[in-house]
């Protein structure tokens, strides 16, 4: 069976003039329209393609080689795109929106607004369905992070303490004020790190790198910096923290004990107003 709102690598079965025919196992043979048939990969009957399944505006299955934006066991920010007594129509980049139904809405929203779903299938009509009622969508098992781990990130909303985010499209978590270094808004994705994982199993997140490593890739980054500018950077302890929020994304404590390590060892200069390479 077809799984409706995945990705499926299914085998041509046969060509019509309108396009291919593929072997959807029980959901029996699913087109894939000429106009999705990829040029850049063999094409013959009995040979298999990577496509995505979802439901045409007669409500048959169709295939796509385009990429949504999200797919369905997945969380997204999606734009508004029309509003009817039905529900809100989002745009998921394929040409029939996505359905959000008025009694998935959370808030109200209107044409152009964007919002944070989760996708599932409607188990009665197997239409792909978005709510906005993300937690009971997220996982309440216990984690199996560790702090440092690299994940990503869909930034959700600002909370009195930071940014609540999605980790890895099954967990919450938060990342405090102090660790904002950068413009943040919901439906933003990032990459991020595991900080720390409370007794009471909430998850504090980071933006940079975390652990022994994280100072190290910072220097990292001042060195590349500084021999991409014929070694002199514009940058000091002196330098307001906005500057080098901007340059590096780090905090200004972040930065001063990462050129710190990095004149202790002797490569750099630290002048009031720049950082230059050392030339010994």
């Amino acid at each position: 069976m077809a799984a409706i709102g995945r990705f499926n690598t299914l085998q041509i079965v046969k060509h019509t003039g309108f396009g291919l025919y593929l072997d959807g196992g029980p959901d029996g043979e699913i087109l894939l329209p000429n106009r999705y048939i990829p040029k850049d990969q063999p094409t013959e009957v009995d040979d298999w393609l990577n496509v995505f399944i979802y439901l045409d505006s007669e409500d048959k299955l169709i295939a796509t080689t385009e990429t949504p934006k999200v797919q369905v066991g997945e969380f997204a920010s999606l734009k508004v795109a029309e509003i009817n007594r039905v529900g809100l129509f989002l745009d998921w980049g394929l040409p029939k929106d996505v359905l959000l139904p008025h009694s998935e809405e959370k808030r109200p929203l209107k044409e152009g607004d964007y919002c944070v779903v989760y996708l599932y299938l409607d188990r009665h009509t197997r239409r792909i369905t978005a709510t906005a009622y993300l937690d009971r969508y997220l996982d309440k098992l216990p984690v199996r992070y560790n702090p440092g781990d690299e994940v990503d990130l869909l930034i959700v909303s600002p909370t009195d303490l930071g940014y609540k985010a999605i980790i890895n499209h099954s967990h919450w978590g938060l990342i405090h004020k102090n660790e904002v270094f950068k413009f943040l808004r919901s439906g933003m994705r990032e990459k991020g790190y595991i900080k720390e994982i409370r007794a009471d199993g909430k998850i504090s997140l980071s933006l940079q790198p975390v652990g022994s490593g994280a100072g190290d890739q910072l220097q990292q980054q001042i060195l590349e910096q500084l021999d991409a500018r014929q070694g002199v950077l514009a940058l000091s302890d002196k330098s307001p923290p906005e500057a080098i929020t901007k340059a590096f994304g780090v905090s200004k404590g972040s930065f001063k004990k990462a050129i710190g390590g990095l004149l202790k060892q002797g490569l750099i200069v630290i002048h009031p107003d720049r950082i230059e390479r050392s030339q010994r």
